[in-house]
Parts: structure tokens; C-alpha cells; sequence
């Protein structure tokens, strides 16, 4: 018996060690990406400079009320001529936000006139790599929930063939993932499944809005006014 463990315990050891069991091997649903903040990179200047075109209209400036200026189904969109630009510094909090469009009803230019914060979402009024909208907890489910590279809120003016038209109306702009679907430009606000909003990371986009302090209850958004426009087109500077 003696002689027989030692030969099994030699036998062993000229196979050497048993394999270690291999660990699987994650599936790409397992995989995850973490984005950091902005201030943790040390290069961080907090300067964007961004054009937006191909430029679309969400409804008119003349719509009768009842309507849809978000334009989520994409059946009353209509393409613009024109550009947005803004410089915005989100460790600052300062911007300039400018779009001059041109529109059936005459020149059309809404600029930002001072930042605000209107949610401490905002982190100031300039806010950089924060997520918004859907379930994201800042800002409205009026749009899906995606990373916004860049955003401002405050308030500003418009005008229409070089006359005034609105005075002191909240403005927001947001460069975004893409929220629309490249060809039908239809939005999807919800995902079919997981905890990522339904967009398109492949894609972006520029949004902004121009909207009066009077409601109405009817429209949607529930603003008496509410001009909505973005572009499919973002070019960084």
C-alpha cells in the first residue's frame, strides 16, 4: 500500500499541477464604459466650440394652437437654411449662443442674452458630459434620456426681419447623442430594453428652443410659445 501512494503521488507530480478552471469570458452585454467627469482630466480647458447645420423646424412661428413643437414622429418638421453657433465655457458658466436662420416667414436670429440655472442639474447654467431627459432624473421625459455633451440654459431674445420678437424667453441648447433616426428623423423615447436611452451613439445632434414664461396647457410643450429647431450636422472646433 505503501509503495502504491508513492507511486501515484510521483505519477502526479511528473503531470504537474492541476489546470486552474479558465474564468469565462464576459459576454459583450457584461462589458461597461465608464465616462469621467470633465475635471478629472487635467487638460481640461471647458471650451466648446461647435457649428450646427442641416437645420430642421419643429412646426412654424405661426401654428394655431393646439400644437406639436417637438416633432418626436417627425410629421411636421421642415428644413431651414442657416447656422447655430455657440462658445460656451462650462467651467466659467459663460456662452454665446447665436442662430440665424432663415425661415419662410423672413430672417429668424434667437441669441442668448445671460446663463441661468434653473435645476442644480445644471451646475451653473453651463453644463458638460451630464445625462438629461428620460429617466435620467434632470430634465423632462420630453426627449430620451442621452449623454449631453455640452448645454446651456438661460434667457434671451429673438427677432424677425431685424425687428424684435420675443424678449426675455428661456432658451436651452444641447449637443446630444443621436436622438433621431438618421432618415426618417423620428425620435423613439423610450428604449425597448436596458438602461440606456433610446439613441444613437453613433450620431449627434443640436438642439434649442426658445420659449415664453406663459403657459398653455394645450400645446405640447405647454408653453404659449415655444420655437424648437435642431441640426443634424455638429461640427467641433
Amino acid at each position: 500500500m505503501k509503495i502504491t501512494i508513492i507511486a501515484i503521488a510521483s505519477l502526479l507530480a511528473a503531470c504537474g499541477p492541476p489546470p486552474e478552471t479558465a474564468a469565462p469570458s464576459p459576454s459583450a452585454t457584461d462589458k461597461q464604459l465608464s465616462i469621467y467627469a470633465p475635471n478629472q482630466h487635467e487638460l481640461y480647458d471647458g471650451q466648446f466650440n461647435i457649428v450646427g447645420h442641416k437645420i430642421y423646424h419643429a412646426g412654424t412661428l405661426n401654428d394655431a394652437s393646439p400644437w406639436d413643437h417637438m416633432g418626436d414622429d417627425a410629421a411636421n418638421l421642415r428644413p431651414v437654411d442657416g447656422e447655430i453657433t455657440l462658445h460656451a465655457n462650462d467651467i466659467d458658466n459663460t456662452a454665446t449662443f447665436v442662430a440665424t436662420l432663415r425661415l419662410p416667414e423672413g430672417d429668424y436670429v434667437v441669441e442668448l442674452d445671460r446663463v441661468h440655472e434653473f435645476n442644480p442639474c445644471q451646475d451653473g447654467g453651463i453644463a458638460a458630459f451630464l445625462y438629461e431627459h428620460g429617466d435620467s432624473g434632470c430634465g423632462d421625459s420630453n426627449w430620451p434620456k442621452s449623454l449631453l455633451y455640452i448645454a446651456g440654459w438661460g434667457y434671451g431674445h429673438a427677432t424677425l426681419n431685424g425687428e424684435p420678437l420675443y424678449s426675455d424667453y428661456e432658451i436651452h441648447f444641447m449637443v446630444t447623442q443621436g436622438m433621431r433616426n438618421r432618415e426618417t428623423l423620428e425620435v423613439r423615447l423610450a428604449p425597448e430594453d436596458g438602461p440606456a436611452g433610446s439613441i444613437n451613439p453613433a450620431a449627434q445632434q443640436l438642439d434649442f428652443y426658445i420659449r415664453s414664461p406663459e403657459a398653455n396647457a394645450a400645446n405640447h410643450p405647454g408653453r404659449a410659445v415655444f420655437d424648437h429647431f435642431f441640426a443634424m450636422e455638429v461640427t467641433w472646433r
